[in-house]
């Protein structure tokens, strides 16, 4: 196994595990967000641009997600739904 495969593999393994404790805490979502950056990365370094560039749109998706939460958390808790 080459280098850039065990990086492909790092990333996406370091995805899956992320996205699962997602609900956890809203870190998890950071991380799962700076993972699909580093899976984006190895898409584009493997010539799998198609993967690489959807990798990346989800790294902003998570991002966005992280910011929603980070704020749902900062609010008082008579404002808090759920």
């Amino acid at each position: 196994m080459d280098p850039l495969t065990l990086f492909g593999l790092f990333a996406v393994t370091l995805m899956l595990i992320c996205y699962g404790l997602e609900e956890r805490s809203p870190w998890f979502v950071l991380a799962f967000a700076v993972a699909c950056v580093l899976g984006s990365a190895y898409g584009f370094l493997q010539g799998a641009w198609p993967f690489g560039l959807v990798e990346a749109v989800w790294s902003v998706v998570a991002l966005g997600r992280w910011r929603a939460k980070m704020k749902s958390n900062a609010a008082p808790p008579a404002a808090r739904k759920g």
